[in-house]
């Protein structure tokens, strides 16, 4: 690990405007500093600012971005009312990383595959320009959905896929005030700037993630990975589903393991809201899903799994 300069930040104003790396619970920056693939030359202990609280906000939740993972899993408002998100945390990592992990840390941890990690392969998110070994290379864990030239890796976390399919709010600290992103679009496609992973500005502070009022129904996470121990989806499916007189009333679904961000497709939700389930209107969910998938050679599976996920997910949050 290469030397940096260290310092701590008492309140959240502290920490809005600075250019040096912020660091809370360091479970997914700390890792990438010892690989050397990031070296910044400043770190800013944030763990003493507050926003460690959650609280009531209407009929909603306002989750502070320092909270940890464990207790936002196990606060007993979101195991009843949104357990979507509390099931998405539990599937994603060991206790120790989720008692050390925090919610807006999670939210900023890299999109990355193995050739990001390793220093002597071509990556344009570590190294803009230098290429992408994944394209023609070993790529079983790849995208399939909004992938480019430049980058084919997959957003690797689990709560962010949840909290997509919960309709969740990140705000948001910066110079110039503060700023509502919705959990939707905090995360960017690789287009020809792979290195940047969110919409956050330069110097901007998560302060905190809002849930809106319960959606009710079923809500599911479905996580498919090469192993029942702690692994990074090869696809994923959030739902919050909730039926009506026999038909879909609501419905929101988000995906993970399949593109460089939690990926949703509001036509989805749109085919199915008022229709009544049945595995043919679930082959047309996810001929929609999936008309602009492209496989990258070794992942190609992925896409009927996906398919498979899919149609599993909605049988069971319909009772089909």
């Amino acid at each position: 690990m290469k030397a940096f300069d260290y310092s701590r930040a008492e309140a959240t104003a502290d920490a809005v405007g600075q250019s040096a790396r912020l660091i809370a619970g360091g479970t997914n920056l700390l890792d990438l500093m010892k690989l050397e693939v990031e070296t910044p030359e400043a770190l800013l202990d944030i763990t003493r600012i507050g926003l460690n609280a959650i609280d009531a906000e209407g009929e909603g939740l306002r989750i502070g971005a320092l909270v940890s993972n464990s207790d936002a899993a196990a606060d007993p408002r979101i195991r009843r009312d949104w357990p979507l998100l509390s099931a998405a945390i539990l599937a994603g990592a060991s206790p120790q990383l989720r008692n050390k992990a925090t919610m807006g840390g999670n939210l900023c941890q890299r999109t990355r595959c193995g050739y990001f990690m390793d220093n002597r392969s071509a990556c344009n998110k570590r190294e803009p320009g230098s290429g992408c070994a994944a394209i023609g290379g070993v790529n079983r864990n790849h995208a399939i959905q909004g992938a480019s030239a430049d980058c084919i890796a997959t957003y690797p976390g689990d709560m962010a896929v949840a909290l997509s399919a919960l309709q969740a709010v990140v705000h948001t600290e910066r110079p110039e005030g503060t700023r509502e992103i919705p959990m939707r679009h905090f995360h960017r496609l690789p287009g020809d700037t792979p290195q940047q992973d969110n919409h956050l500005e330069p110097g901007e502070v998560i302060t905190s993630i809002s849930l809106p009022a319960p959606l009710g129904g079923r809500q599911i996470y479905r996580k498919v990975r090469d192993r029942a121990s702690y692994a990074f989806a090869l696809v994923s499916v959030a739902a919050a589903l909730r039926m009506e007189e026999g038909r879909i009333a609501s419905v929101h679904l988000a995906f993970g393991g399949v593109a460089h961000t939690p990926w949703t497709n509001d036509h989805v939700d749109a085919l199915l809201t008022g229709e009544r389930p049945s595995p043919a209107l679930f082959d047309k969910a996810a001929d929609l899903l999936l008309e602009d998938a492209q496989g990258q050679g070794h992942n190609d599976f992925k896409i009927p799994l996906l398919r498979r996920t899919l149609a599993a997910v909605l049988a069971e949050a319909t009772g089909e």
